[in-house]
């Protein structure tokens, strides 16, 4: 069959922070993909804000680069997919490897293998796509570069990897200095027989197969992604499996349920590096971005209108966590961060707080990302939204968050399903890396979670790393007590697992709530007397309303406390006297945090200035109704 050897379509996979945005960097600085004047930041395949802060990439995203062999060859495009390491976005993994015809595989030479390397390597596996091992990070004092190897082999043959699969060529990597290498360098070294990333675009060129296509089919191009532009509308990005696409061209549309409608591609661009430019044909194996097609949707194919012929759909694991999202219904809903003055009544204009609104952004969200589902509940202005994990969902929230929504959150659940007759519910894998003198505690905490240990290795460095199958509910709240018991030192992935028969009744969070009983602004007054208590969440001046929780109580039932208190008036002191002695410091907690730590009869106020956490039912007396009704069936 006829190739297309100037071109190579790979996609670079890992877990979280093994390096793969920083490699792509480089790769397009050696590739000679920017002037020598520009201005470049780290990290650019990274250009959402939320995806600079965290640390992580979220999206995939595709960039192009132009390769010059050194032997004065024509020069090859290579199409890099950017994927995410985390599982929760396994979507967009799924999706990267359906526009690719190789992966390369990073693993971190300290860390080694981990969850979500697994993860992202069984799906190549089953894609039947070949591997290039790249042990990055080689520079590490605490590299054990053979070690990760042997580790990785395992790996492939734990995921039942077949003879060709497993005969992977390896390249030795710094992907901070932008240096590669095929012979192995000792242990905390750079490299020392290469400068750049040449071996690496070497190994690609060989290894990666080039796209084959049949010269007689008809036109096949599938929809892997899709963005929007200001000018253009929606823009959907595809890999032309067959024929030619060309702009101007008339195509037909198969959708999702079948149905075929002819329509014009207005508009056809090629990425090159980190832009999209211009481009009058796109042929097999390409991957462009075509406009014109206003309610296209992700897995469609966009075929010839004499002889169309589909695709096959992008399928994706199921949700595993679940949480209600809803419109503000608390008191303060519209109201700006403290509800008073000239500032919060400006910063409201633009606030999205209708159940309209609300629907509308789940209905776009649902658009580009295939992960997710959204469900309708028995109440009109709240709806379920299922996806990966907690950290999918905590996304979702803080990017409406940033866009003017205000919204209630209910405690993420997990997603079950009825397997002969029984309940099961998802399971992960956590993978865990401790100190020795924390395993007890360790051990002790997923005791509590219901979690079996798996495995346990000791490398003699002073760190221990076990695995544990645990209920997904389990692992609901336990980032926060985890990094607490090991003081801040340990490191914990999980990655899903498949389902097993509902594990029993877990209490993960011990103690109650300080619940506010009125509404009004904290004092320092209140907050001294209360301290005692528990944990405060907020500080003094803050607004609250009845419901508001505003601590943590250091027993395990919820209180209701007056946290607006101020002193009284005496002849001899006036109200602001004495309001120096110690206040502890609130403990702020993010959205993530806050998520995990509420109970089921309480949920989450998200607003765009402040995040709160709230009793469901806000009256103190119908509160004390309902339980008593709970308790007696």
């Amino acid at each position: 069959m006829p190739t297309r050897h100037d071109i190579r379509n790979v996609a670079i996979v890992a877990h979280v922070d093994h390096g793969k945005t920083t490699i792509v960097d480089a790769m397009l600085k050696q590739a000679g993909a920017f002037a020598a004047h520009q201005q470049l930041d780290d990290r650019m395949m990274d250009s959402n804000d939320l995806e600079r802060e965290k640390g992580i990439t979220i999206l995939a995203k595709n960039t192009a680069v132009k390769y010059h062999p050194k032997d004065g060859g024509a020069p090859i495009t290579i199409n890099i997919i950017d994927t995410p390491g985390h599982a929760d976005f396994g979507g967009e993994v799924e999706r990267g490897l359906s526009m690719v015809d190789a992966v390369v595989l990073l693993v971190d030479a300290s860390e080694g293998p981990l969850p979500q390397t697994r993860f992202v390597l069984r799906k190549a596996l089953q894609q039947r796509k070949p591997v290039i091992l790249c042990i990055n990070k080689t520079d590490r004092p605490d590299s054990r570069i053979d070690e990760v190897v042997n580790e990785t082999y395992d790996l492939f043959l734990d995921l039942d990897a077949d003879e060709d699969q497993i005969e992977f060529p390896i390249v030795y990597a710094c992907g901070r200095d932008g240096i590669a290498s095929l012979t192995k360098p000792e242990n905390g070294t750079v490299p020392a027989d290469s400068d750049n990333l040449e071996p690496f675009f070497s190994a690609i060129l060989e290894h990666v197969p080039a796209p084959v296509y049949d010269e007689e089919a008809p036109l096949q191009a599938h929809v892997t992604n899709l963005d929007a532009d200001n000018f253009l509308g929606r823009i959907a990005l595809l890999r032309v499996e067959q024929g030619e696409l060309r702009k101007g061209q008339t195509v037909a549309w198969i959708k999702r349920d079948g149905t075929i409608s002819n329509v014009r591609i207005t508009e056809l661009m090629m990425t090159e590096a980190l832009t999209r430019k211009p481009a009058e044909v796109a042929g097999p194996g390409d991957i462009c971005a075509v406009a014109g097609i206003p309610d296209i949707m992700i897995g469609e194919t966009l075929a010839d209108p004499e002889n169309p012929i589909a695709l096959p759909l992008i399928t994706v694991d199921q949700p595993a966590i679940s949480m209600t999202i809803g419109t503000n219904t608390s008191p303060l809903v519209g109201r700006g961060g403290t509800g008073k003055g000239a500032d919060a009544k400006s910063a409201v204009k633009n606030r999205k707080v209708t159940a309209r609104q609300v629907k509308d952004r789940l209905d776009r969200e649902l658009i580009g990302n295939v992960s997710l589902r959204v469900l309708d509940t028995e109440r009109p202005d709240a709806w379920e939204v299922q996806g990966r994990g907690e950290l999918a969902l905590a996304i979702l929230v803080e990017q409406m968050r940033r866009e003017g929504f205000e919204l209630t959150i209910g405690k993420p659940q997990v997603v079950t399903k009825e397997v002969d007759g029984k309940v099961h519910e998802p399971v992960e894998r956590l993978t865990v890396d401790v100190p020795e003198e924390h395993m007890g505690a360790v051990t002790q905490l997923m005791g509590v979670r219901k979690g079996r240990m798996d495995n346990m290795s000791n490398h003699g460095s002073g760190w221990v790393r076990m695995e544990f199958v645990v209920p997904s509910r389990g692992l609901i709240g336990f980032r926060t007590e985890f990094l607490t018991n090991t003081r801040g030192t340990g490191i914990a992935h999980s990655i899903h697992e498949g389902h097993e028969p509902w594990f029993g009744t877990l209490t993960t969070r011990n103690n109650g709530s300080l619940v506010a009983d009125r509404a009004g602004a904290v004092t320092a007054f209140a907050m001294t007397n209360l301290q005692e208590r528990g944990v405060l969440f907020t500080d003094p001046g803050t607004e609250v309303y009845e419901g508001m929780i505003v601590g943590e109580n250091s027993r395990s039932d919820d209180m209701d406390v007056n946290i607006t208190k101020e002193k009284k008036l005496t002849n001899m002191r006036s109200s602001s006297a004495d309001s120096f002695e110690a206040i502890v410091p609130p403990r702020k907690l993010s959205l993530e945090q806050s998520l995990e730590f509420c109970r089921d009869d309480e949920c989450v106020e998200v607003t765009p200035e402040a995040v709160r956490i709230r009793k469901v039912i806000l009256d103190q007396n119908a509160r004390g109704r309902a339980s008593s009704r709970a308790k007696n069936g």
